[in-house]
């Protein structure tokens, strides 16, 4: 079985954001030294940004390594000391863009099938712009004919094809599984955040740990 990734995400209360970033930049370096945890990507709000909201993008060897993880002392620990300085429950959630198409949270699918899956969109759109556009804008360089052909091949694909091939193939991509079984001390308890504190984080930076 292949690596297992998950992403949550919590809102930090205002005026806490510099305490939970510290915190949590800190325990993302020690967490890496529990057993199956291979990876953590963090996302936090850019310096202006109105949301609060900071991401943890965690990769484990398998499954079983998440679930400790989150039964572990340290983690334990670290929800207990920054518990007061977040104003939402924990939400895990899915990652999306261009660059997740074929990462799924449960399991990464073989290339073979990716490689299959992209076949399928690239062939038709190209064929399509290819003997569709040429003739419309035959006074250009072929060279710019050809750019312009590309542009919609690549637009097509990003925004209309592949989300639509990668949601019908899904379940022959990444077949379910069943999801980790973290306990209830992993989402805190509070009060629903207000609207102010949900408002969404216009622009991320990104920090590779690890």
């Amino acid at each position: 079985m292949g690596q297992f990734h998950i992403a949550i995400t919590h809102q930090a209360k205002p005026g806490k954001e510099v305490e939970y970033e510290a915190a949590l930049r800190q325990f993302a370096k020690e967490s890496l030294d529990e057993p199956g945890a291979s990876g953590v990507l963090l996302l936090a709000p850019a310096d202006g940004a109105l949301g609060k909201e900071y991401g943890i993008l965690r990769t484990f060897d398998d499954r079983e390594s998440c679930e400790a993880f989150y039964r572990s002392d340290r983690y334990r620990e670290f929800h207990r000391r920054t518990r007061p300085l977040v104003a939402d429950d924990a939400k895990r959630r899915p990652l999306e863009g261009l660059e997740c198409f074929f990462h799924d949270p449960r399991v990464s699918p073989p290339k073979w099938k990716m490689f299959i899956v992209t076949w399928l969109g690239v062939y038709p759109s190209a064929l399509l712009f290819s003997m569709t556009i040429p003739p419309l804008i035959g006074f250009m360089h072929d060279l710019v004919i050809r750019a312009i052909v590309n542009v919609f091949v690549v637009a097509s694909l990003a925004w209309i094809i592949m989300p639509f091939l990668t949601k019908l193939f899904r379940p022959w991509l990444s077949p379910p599984q069943t999801q980790p079984d973290i306990p209830d001390f992993a989402t805190p308890q509070h009060e629903p955040p207000t609207d102010d504190e949900h408002a969404l984080f216009d622009q991320l930076e990104f920090e590779r740990i690890g």
